[in-house]
């Protein structure tokens, strides 16, 4: 008897022990791709003149179009999916359902939904940020769910759209379309 009820806990363990890995491997892989699109930025940025403290706007602008223009020379056959793989974007999927099912939810959707009343637009990987969306923090609530990012990069929602984002070249590094119901 102790046996067989060994064997059933058994049964019951190893397929939500498999799923864990599985995510764990998945998050393996997501961390290293923004680990290389760091270097990548990093490589890029050591090759222009540094941005020194200031105030000034246009300064700050043309540092961030400056690296933003390198980044994309150095990226010129990046596509949706290189970071969002199929099994990295299947997970977010699964976490982002989970929360947008979840008890906070309603507040969620409500506070996507005051931040972006402005029709979304075509998305592109290496495309700025687009201007005329509002530049809205990722609810927490959210974010807690999803893995954190290191320096440099930020999660962004852009209508049913997450975006990954270099903030400080302010372009789209990837994105999951229709993620966020």
């Amino acid at each position: 008897m102790h046996a067989l009820l060994c064997i059933l806990l058994l049964a019951i363990t190893l397929p939500e022990q498999e799923k864990v890995n599985q995510a764990s491997q998945v998050f393996q892989d997501f961390g290293r791709r923004v680990s290389d699109y760091l270097k990548l930025q990093k490589s890029v940025r050591s090759q222009m003149h540094g941005l020194k403290p200031t105030q000034s706007p246009e300064e700050i602008e043309h540092h961030e179009r400056e690296l933003a223009h390198g980044i994309r020379k150095a990226r010129t056959a990046a596509r949706q999916g290189d970071i969002f793989t199929p099994g990295i974007t299947a997970e977010f999927r699964r976490l982002i359902a989970e929360t947008m099912q979840g008890p906070e939810a309603a507040r969620i959707r409500e506070s996507l939904r005051s931040g972006a009343p402005v029709a979304p637009q075509a998305l592109q990987v290496n495309a700025s940020y687009p201007p005329a969306m509002p530049l809205q923090s990722t609810p927490p609530s959210l974010l807690k769910n999803l893995p954190a990012l290191p320096t440099g990069l930020d999660y962004r929602v852009v209508g049913q759209t997450l975006i990954l984002r270099d903030t400080e070249a302010n372009v789209i590094v990837d994105f999951i379309p229709n993620v966020i119901s």
